[in-house]
C-alpha cells in the first residue's frame, strides 16, 4: 500500500477511482481528482505548500511534486502526463499538457493548456509556456507550435494510456 501521510493537520484525499502504486508517497495537503495515477517512487509532498491535482492525472515513476514554503504552491488541471523522473516544483500546470521524462518545472512558471516540455527540459522560474507551444531545452525555450496531431497522438494517447495501465493493476491476477 502507498505511503499516504498526514502532516499539519492536512491529510491527503483522492477522488473515485485513483491508483497508487505500493511505494508511491503522498504527503500532507495534497488534492487528487478522479482517474489519477500515483506510480511507483512517485513522491508528492504538501509539507510547506499546497498541491492540486485535476482530472486523470498520471505522476509516473520517479517523479518529485513539491513547494517552496508558503511561497509557491503547485497545481495541477485535468489530463496532464508527468512523465518519468520529471520534477514539478512550485508551479502551475493548465489542462492537456506532457510533462517529458526528467523534465524540471521550477517555481511560478506557468505551461499552459495543450502545451509539450520535452524530455530533459528545465523551464525556469517565472517561465510562462504559452497554451500550443513544445519547449525544450536548458533553459527551456519555444522550439515549434504544437499541431493537432501532436495533441492527439502524445498527450491524449498518454493520458489515456495511463487510465489503462492503472486499471491493469487495479483488477486481480487471473492465472
Amino acid at each position: 500500500m502507498a505511503l499516504i501521510k498526514s502532516l499539519n493537520g492536512h491529510t491527503p484525499r483522492f477522488g473515485k477511482n485513483c491508483f497508487l502504486a505500493e511505494n508511491a508517497t503522498i504527503v500532507g495537503d495534497v488534492i487528487a481528482g478522479d482517474d489519477c495515477s500515483f506510480w511507483f517512487n512517485a513522491v508528492v509532498r504538501g509539507d510547506v505548500h499546497y498541491i492540486r491535482i485535476g482530472h486523470h492525472v498520471n505522476v509516473q515513476d520517479g517523479v518529485v511534486i513539491h513547494c517552496t514554503y508558503k511561497k509557491a504552491p503547485v497545481n495541477i488541471g485535468n489530463y496532464v502526463s508527468i512523465a518519468h523522473g520529471a520534477v514539478v516544483h512550485g508551479c502551475t500546470i493548465h489542462d492537456n499538457v506532457l510533462i517529458g521524462m526528467g523534465a524540471v518545472i521550477m517555481d511560478h512558471a506557468v505551461i499552459e493548456s495543450n502545451s509539450i516540455i520535452a524530455a530533459g527540459a528545465v523551464v525556469v522560474k517565472n517561465t510562462i509556456v504559452k497554451s500550443g507551444s513544445v519547449y525544450g531545452g536548458m533553459p527551456a525555450k519555444k522550439i515549434k507550435d504544437i499541431d493537432q496531431a501532436l495533441v492527439v497522438g502524445e498527450i491524449q494517447r498518454i493520458a489515456e494510456s495511463y487510465g489503462m495501465y492503472a486499471g491493469w493493476y487495479q483488477k486481480p491476477d487471473k492465472k
